[in-house]
């Protein structure tokens, strides 16, 4: 996410705490916090998907996901 959208994020934070938003403001923070949980999680996933653990005798194994119940 860019820089410019990450300040807008805090800047509509910001205005929240002062007064209360209208209506495009609200949409606009919601769409943006939106954008940015998809990407923060979309790096989580990433990260998880090349992480390896190391069992007691030194083989890696690959974190598998789990099933949904």
């Amino acid at each position: 996410m860019i820089q410019e959208k990450l300040d807008r994020i805090n800047e509509l934070a910001r205005l929240k705490r002062e007064r209360a938003l209208t209506p495009e403001e609200a949409e606009e923070q919601a769409l943006l916090r939106r954008e940015y949980l998809d990407e923060w999680r979309a790096g989580a996933v990433q990260v998880l998907e090349n992480t390896y653990i190391v069992d007691e005798r030194g083989v890696k194994h690959k974190l598998k996901k789990k099933l949904p119940r």
